[in-house]
């Protein structure tokens, strides 16, 4: 089903709340439930549910929920109030479940309508043989279709589905991607960059019509986080790379907009950071690395003067700038309690212990032969930006400060406290829209494991040099950072991770295309780690 612009322009003009899925025989009135059913934040007796229902005023929906798909025996009910206050959204806790369950829900609004089935999980409780889950980032929708969703809501051996960020994109048509890159169908709404309310609830409407996306919400409870395309482009605690205040007003009102549409439309709590318990086989520690505590972003190009000394230069800004221990991507707060929380799961006979946040952790060092592949019409600014990314890796600086690489002491000190409590720590992250198994280390020590995702649309490096085969710009990447276990940097697609108490296996999933609907997958590779290792296996 394609997203047809000229009806949701139509629902548009009657406001946010009367968008509608075209095609569904339900919404075909511009009311009532509007964009299907999620769940999500599980534990082993409660889940989080939500959908959107549309009427002129707030409304009390039924929830039902049962162990088989025909409803015959109810175990769990509640009720949830659809708001024009929250976009018609609604969202409601459901306790009293049983651990390790699979579960079927549907919200009854008052005339009697019923919203489409989900399907969702309450988390393990004591011994754990298995469990599966989806990692998730960047989901530009222009760039093309969601065909990862759709792939990981078919399989039946995953449990949970994990979004680290980029849920959305805030950029007006046109730009990222451009109006050659945009796929045939794939339209946004608002046509402009998202500034207001209204703007940010139109965003996520229009791509919560994407069918693949409303699939993966029915299937699988989701736990989710933003990182800086919900709010504006290398977002921070005081502002943002594509937010002008002059023209585009207050950041901390900009960011408090983007923070309460995220949570009207995401099977989210209004908790910051949290933790899910996975049985004996794993906690699950989702943190916020954006908004809250992020400290400003380093400008290496502002530290080095032109004509001067560059390698001189680069130093100094990495002894006096980059090495800073006040910087901070989490703050004390935050970084307290996931370094307690470590050293719990771990006191509590819990083997692994996974991070789920939004920036790649791994260091990445510019390799000096990306400066051979420049086409001879290279914008200035590209050439610059490679020239001073060779320098820092000559000096041991990396060149993306957006992403832990900009935080080294917070990095160290979070790996510190993993080893410190003997933790098996598991890494995911998402943003760079390329595929990374990186060895993490301090001190010598080999500390956990990073499995990096690939986008599930928007385009990776494959763009700086597309002359060059994917497999000789991933040999140079690894070949500079010796950390790197694996490396591609030229698909889309999705990581599953299959938990077993004696071995984590991660699997990219790189999909076919996405400028098509097609849910096939082209290629996985498989990476595996050993209880007690802390590093990928070799071969």
């Amino acid at each position: 089903m394609l997203i047809d612009r000229r009806n949701l322009l139509q629902a548009s003009m009657l406001g946010v709340g009367m968008l509608s899925v075209p095609g569904l025989a339900a919404a075909l009135s511009n009311r009532g439930f509007s964009h299907g059913v999620a769940s999500g934040e599980p534990s082993a007796r409660s889940v989080l549910l939500w959908t959107r229902f549309v009427a002129d005023s707030e409304r009390k929906l039924r929830v039902e929920v049962a162990r088989d798909v025909r409803f015959r025996k109810i175990v769990a009910g509640a009720e949830a109030l659809a708001s024009p206050e929250r976009d018609h959204t609604a969202k409601v806790v459901v306790s009293g479940l049983s651990p390790n369950r699979w579960y079927f829900y549907r919200f009854i609004a008052p005339d009697g309508s019923i919203s489409r089935t989900g399907r969702t999980r309450t988390l393990p409780e004591g011994s754990v043989d298995q469990f599966g889950l989806a990692l998730f980032s960047c989901s530009n929708l222009p760039f093309g279709y969601f065909n990862a969703y759709a792939h990981a809501a078919a399989r039946e051996d995953l449990d949970l589905a994990v979004h680290v960020g980029d849920y959305v994109y805030e950029y007006q048509r046109g730009v990222y991607p451009d109006p050659k890159s945009v796929i045939d169908g794939r339209v946004i709404e608002p046509a402009h960059e998202i500034l207001t309310l209204a703007d940010y609830r139109l965003r996520y409407a229009s791509y919560r019509l994407d069918p693949d996306l409303q699939r993966l919400h029915a299937r699988m409870p989701m736990i989710a986080q933003w990182d800086d395309h919900e709010t504006a482009n290398d977002s921070w605690r005081d502002g943002a790379e594509n937010h002008q205040s002059d023209t585009e007003g207050s950041w901390s009102a900009r960011k408090a907009i983007a923070e309460r549409v995220y949570r009207e439309w995401m099977p989210v709590s209004d908790d910051y950071w949290s933790s899910y318990q996975i049985g004996q086989l794993a906690t699950l520690f989702k943190v916020e690395t954006r908004l809250v505590a992020r400290s400003a972003p380093l400008d290496l190009i502002a530290a080095v003067r032109v004509g001067g000394d560059v390698d001189k230069a680069v130093r100094k800004f990495r002894d006096e700038q980059w090495r800073d221990p006040a910087r901070t991507l989490m703050g004390p707060e935050q970084e307290h309690w996931l370094h307690a929380g470590l050293l719990e799961s771990k006191r509590n006979g819990t083997r692994w212990q996974i991070l789920a946040q939004q920036v790649v952790m791994g260091e990445v060092l510019m390799p000096q032969q990306i400066a051979g592949w420049l086409r001879p019409d290279s914008p200035a600014s590209m050439r610059q930006y490679v020239q001073l990314g060779i320098a820092a890796a000559r000096n041991g600086v990396p060149f993306n400060f957006d992403s832990w690489g900009g935080f080294p002491d917070a990095r160290d000190r979070l790996l510190r406290a993993a080893l410190s409590s003997n933790a098996d720590l598991l890494v995911l992250s998402g943003d760079s829209h390329n595929a990374w198994g990186q060895n993490l280390a301090v001190d010598g020590a080999s500390a956990g494991v990073e499995l990096a995702g690939h986008s599930v649309t928007s385009p990776g490096y494959e763009k700086f040099a597309p002359q060059i085969s994917r497999d000789e710009f991933a040999a140079v990447m690894r070949g500079a950072n010796p950390g790197l276990a694996y490396t591609e940097l030229a698909r889309r697609g999705y990581v599953s991770l299959i938990l077993r108490p004696t071995q984590a296996e991660g699997r990219w999933h790189f999909m076919r295309t996405v400028a098509q609907r097609d849910p096939s997958v082209e290629e996985t590779r498989t990476m595996t780690v050993q209880a007690g290792q802390r590093k990928f296996d070799q071969g």
